[in-house]
């Protein structure tokens, strides 16, 4: 096991002070340091998504000459291979950088569903691009990081460092609480307060992490079958498949249980949503603030105005709830709003311990919902 500040002193000996990217839980203690110590000697910008950060990573280089770190979940290394092909490789502005990649999906290692494939083709995709890589583990820290360093240098390209769950990871870390309330309104009561009011021929689509969880077992609590979709994977697509679904079958309402950090990645789609104004689609977005599943990392949604962009962007109506009773208030009168409908639901950061997962597979969820809602 390695400890943060372990492994900063390292990467600060090798001139690594600079770090972008996405959280992960892989390494969410590091990610946890890294958020703690902003500021003290190291900069630290949580990116919306994984090709911004590679963005950013490249722009410090070009105004500093120094090179800068990229975490990411493997998940995110697909989206990175457009910036890191078309504008790092050494066939076109060769910008040196290094990678830390959390390892997900690892062969024969349990993991959820999602991360399988990407698992299984990770080391193959980084020889695909032509980018060398070492695992990090503590008997090889210091010599996998100069090893890094010397060839990023040497080459001026960029090199991966592979971390497993568990290499880093730091004992009574405790992450920095933002200003929620966490008192007020949890995301799964908000849930809660929108499923019963729902006609039972509506459309769920659900983000990936405990919004998909919490609705999977309110469900079960009632004793229903609706076919919800969960959307296990593709952080911030949710929107997208449910705009998809909105514009086919105008028959149903489609309702987009959303979270913060899943939105500010794909903010683009709200945009799509806006122009196409299905006039059967409800976007809620439970903001709390933080990127949860991965350790409670912050978000950038507390400087930011989901009402204003989607007005902007096209939205009928928009509206942020704070409470329980602002929530129910607002549902009694939803069906007289103009569509698109979104709804900002501050929730705080509480979630069940004893959380569960759906017991159904990606393809038997995703068969059941097309039976229930789409092949009638």
């Amino acid at each position: 096991m390695i400890t943060s500040n372990q492994l900063y002193q390292c990467l600060k000996k090798n001139g690594f002070v600079f770090f972008t990217g996405v959280p992960d839980s892989t390494f969410k203690d590091w990610m946890t340091f890294l958020d703690q110590n902003n500021g003290k000697g190291l900069t630290n910008i949580i990116a919306a998504n994984e090709c911004e950060a590679v963005a950013l990573a490249m722009g410090y280089h070009l105004a500093t000459g120094e090179n800068g770190v990229v975490y990411m979940q493997n998940a995110g290394l697909g989206k990175t291979v457009n910036p890191l092909m078309s504008l790092c490789d050494p066939e076109v502005y060769s910008v040196p950088m290094l990678l830390m990649i959390g390892l997900r999906g690892e062969p024969g290692v349990k993991d959820e569903p999602q991360h399988k494939k990407m698992g299984a083709i990770t080391l193959s995709l980084l020889d695909t691009m032509g980018i060398p890589y070492s695992f990090l583990e503590q008997a090889n820290m210091e010599a996998v990081i100069n090893k890094a360093a010397a060839s990023i240098k040497r080459c001026k390209s960029a090199y991966a460092l592979i971390i497993k769950k568990g290499i880093v990871k730091d004992e009574g870390l405790v992450v920095k609480e933002k200003t929620a309330d966490q008192q007020g309104l949890t995301r799964e009561d908000a849930i809660k307060s929108i499923v019963d009011v729902l006609n039972a021929d509506a459309v769920v689509v659900s983000t990936t992490g405990k919004a998909s969880r919490e609705l999977f077992e309110y469900r079960v609590h009632k004793g229903q079958q609706p076919g919800d979709f969960y959307t296990v994977g593709g952080m911030g697509c949710c929107s997208s498949i449910a705009l998809g679904i909105a514009l086919q079958r105008t028959d149903k309402k489609v309702y987009v249980f959303d979270g913060d950090g899943a939105v500010i990645m794909q903010m683009g789609s709200l945009a799509t949503v806006g122009h196409y104004k299905p006039k059967n689609y409800y976007h809620f977005i439970f903001d709390n603030g933080s990127y949860e599943s991965t350790g409670g990392q912050p978000t950038v949604s507390d400087t930011l105005d989901f009402e204003e962009i989607a007005r902007s962007c096209g939205y009928g109506h928009v509206r942020t709830v704070k409470n329980k009773n602002e929530l129910d208030c607002l549902l009694t009168d939803l069906n007289q709003f103009p569509c698109p409908v979104l709804v900002v639901i501050r929730v705080n950061k509480i979630s069940r311990k004893n959380l569960g997962r759906p017991t159904s597979t990606p393809v038997e969820n995703k068969e059941k919902f097309m039976k229930n809602f789409v092949h009638v």
